[in-house]
C-alpha cells in the first residue's frame, strides 16, 4: 500500500501540498481500517460529529505542517 503518493512530500505549491495532506490523511484511514464496508458503515457516525470532524481536520493540519516543512514553506532559497 502506497501511503505517500509518489513517495515524495515535495510539491510545487502550497495548494498541491494541502491536496497531498488530504490524500495522505485519507490513505492513513484506509490503512488503519482496510475494510471499505466497515468504513462505509462508520461514516454516518463521524460525518455528523463535530468532534470527529475537528479531529479529522487536525490530522490534515499535522500532515500539511509536515509537507510544508519538507518544502521549506515554499520560500525561495535565494
Amino acid at each position: 500500500m502506497e501511503l505517500v503518493p509518489g513517495n515524495s512530500l515535495i510539491t510545487a505549491t502550497p495548494q498541491e501540498g494541502r491536496e497531498l495532506a488530504i490524500a495522505i490523511a485519507r490513505k492513513t484511514i484506509g490503512a488503519i481500517q482496510p475494510d471499505a464496508e466497515v468504513r462505509h458503515l462508520l461514516r454516518p457516525g463521524y460525518a455528523t460529529s463535530a468532534d470527529s470532524l475537528t479531529a479529522a481536520g487536525h490530522v490534515v493540519a499535522v500532515e500539511f505542517a509536515t509537507i510544508a516543512a519538507a518544502n521549506n514553506y515554499w520560500r525561495d532559497p535565494a
